[in-house]
């Protein structure tokens, strides 16, 4: 294999592998933060639940932390933590933060590399089904 074949060959399975990975990079930088969980007063959006359950899960249904267990009758709730309790510690907090500017990172190099595959490619209709099927795969997979 020449390097002319090898490039080829890369743009094709990036340009079908993109959309996927746009998708975990997004996905995953919301769950660094666990913005995907109720916690507190906070309770995520229904559909950032449901993507982050695909991402963890690959089902697009509600997870079970939407909402809290409901006290059967009759039984005190469990007492809440202290907000102490809550408290990043400075590290644990850094890394979250490098993270997140990774899976950020990894979603504009991918969407360059989309630039790039779509835009330099002699096989333009070829380039566009590879996308096309990259996105229609895994959501018909969902569906199924």
């Amino acid at each position: 294999m020449n390097a002319t074949t090898i490039r080829r060959w890369h743009s094709y399975i990036g340009l079908f592998i993109a959309p996927s990975v746009l998708f975990f990079s997004l996905t995953g930088a919301l769950q660094v933060f666990s913005l995907h969980e109720a916690h507190g007063d906070y309770v995520p959006l229904p559909l950032i639940e449901k993507l982050a359950s695909v991402h963890k899960d690959q089902e697009f249904k509600l997870g079970h932390h939407h909402a809290g267990p409901k006290p059967e009758a009759g039984k005190p709730e469990a007492p809440k933590a202290d907000d102490d309790d809550d408290k990043t510690p400075p590290v644990q907090l850094a890394l979250k933060a490098f993270f997140l500017v990774v899976a950020v990172c990894l979603a504009l190099s991918t969407a360059f590399g989309l630039w790039m595959g779509l835009k330099y490619t002699r096989r333009k209709p070829l380039a566009w089904a590879l996308l096309a099927a990259g996105a229609v795969v895994p959501v018909g997979l969902l569906i199924i």
